[in-house]
């Protein structure tokens, strides 16, 4: 297995304290994001690059455009300053999230969002990291549907899948897209009065024995099924932030997942 690591786990940390920090986790893969921390509206993407390499460390991706699917308003905007923020910094990925407020998106604007967004990470060398999100309000729930709109597109030179663990549970997608599949979200729940239907991002912690989205199980299934992709640390809840030892608490999680797999 290679793991790999989002900003969002650590999001009090500098920039280059976070990259120094998965180096200490013998990590070389890691996420940054624009909006916990703010990475992308803050700090230039020389800057990124240049820590980057100090550090010996890869840019997997930035999370996140969103909403991908909706291609209007300021959207196609922000897709090419995002995508040159990319480049620069020479990140290798975007992650693409979905509308995510109850309003219903067709299947048409979905495969007309992926057909403008193509040229855009194509001109760059960049990929584009599809995530569906498993809530209830999401407009793209389901990867097999995320598949479809590639397929539609004509995209599966330029896209690829984020089988994230938690979303992959909400949406009780049975279904896995291994040769599809460019990168893994993993966090756990482990909190028993919470209802699947009303799991949060703020219920997102790391991966242990208690966890209730059977992150083993889907890592088994992706490792047999011939994965080979990285994954990567997304826990979003306030007492991992809030951790003095983060990087102790990741290398816990690390070593679990590495002897329950």
């Amino acid at each position: 297995m290679r793991f790999a690591i989002n900003h969002i786990t650590a999001p009090k940390l500098s920039l280059e304290l976070f990259f120094a920090t998965a180096r200490t986790l013998g990590l070389t893969e890691v996420e940054i994001r624009g909006d916990l921390p703010d990475i992308v509206g803050t700090v230039e993407p020389a800057a990124v690059k240049a820590a980057a390499e100090k550090a010996g460390v890869t840019i997997i991706s930035i999370n996140a455009l969103y909403p991908f699917n909706v291609w209007s308003g300021d959207l196609p905007q922000r897709a090419v300053a995002m995508a040159d923020y990319a480049q620069a910094s020479g990140a290798r990925a975007l992650v693409m999230c979905p509308l995510n407020d109850g309003t219903a998106v067709s299947f048409d604007e979905l495969v007309a969002a992926l057909k403008a967004m193509k040229p855009i990470l194509e001109d760059r060398g960049l990929t584009g990291l599809i995530e569906p999100l498993g809530f209830p309000a999401s407009s793209l729930r389901t990867k097999t549907e995320a598949v479809r709109a590639i397929d539609a597109a004509d995209g599966h030179n330029v896209y690829r899948l984020v089988h994230d663990t938690f979303h992959h549970h909400l949406a009780r997608e049975s279904v896995f897209f291994p040769e599809r599949t460019g990168l893994v979200h993993i966090s756990g729940v482990t909190d028993r009065a919470v209802s699947v239907a009303d799991m949060l991002d703020a219920h997102r912690v790391l991966v242990d024995a208690d966890d209730r989205l059977e992150n083993v199980a889907q890592i088994k299934a992706l490792e047999a099924a011939g994965y080979d992709g990285a994954y990567s640390f997304e826990p979003f809840a306030k007492e991992v932030h809030d951790l003095r030892d983060v990087a102790d608490a990741v290398k816990r999680s690390m070593d679990f997942i590495s002897a329950s797999v």
